[in-house]
């Protein structure tokens, strides 16, 4: 039995810890959370968020390439995921920019429509809600309009 080597990540991730993981992991599933470093500072935390995920998205492509499957099931390769977020928060626009033109169009991108406001997001008003159907609609759009097609929808 081959079952591959899945890195689930937050995005924020070292170049220098992933050239170690080189070899090792067959698919690379890291999150692009945020577009803006004062939302990443603000909403999880640290400091550079944007930077850091794109350079270790890049990273993660060097050693793995766009997404393989074989018979219905993924065999090597990056699936970036995107969670989308109320009043575009997350910068979608410039997420799905940075993958098309910088990693490849051919890029897997599962779009993610399930925020739910949970723990402090009742405390803010511009995250105390669930996206609307419009909002995730727009982000699908956006991706289309940047040229990246195999994502989930």
């Amino acid at each position: 039995l081959k079952v591959p080597v899945v890195y689930n990540s937050g995005g924020y991730d070292s170049v220098e810890a992933l050239k170690c993981f080189e070899g090792l992991i067959d698919i690379y599933m890291p999150d692009l959370k945020y577009a803006d470093a004062d939302v990443g500072r603000e909403l999880s935390g640290v400091p550079d968020y944007p930077k850091k995920a794109k350079s270790a998205i890049k990273e993660m492509h060097r050693q793995v390439g766009d997404l393989i499957v074989r018979d219905g099931v993924a065999v090597r390769g990056l699936i970036v995921r995107h969670l989308v977020l109320p009043g575009g928060l997350a910068g979608t626009a410039e997420c799905m920019r940075f993958i098309a033109e910088e990693i490849s169009k051919d890029t897997y991108v599962n779009i993610m429509d399930q925020y739910y406001p949970e723990y402090r997001a009742c405390d803010r008003k511009d995250l105390n809600r669930r996206i609307t159907r419009a909002e995730y609609q727009q982000a699908v759009e956006i991706a289309r309009s940047y040229g990246l097609w195999n994502f989930a929808d």
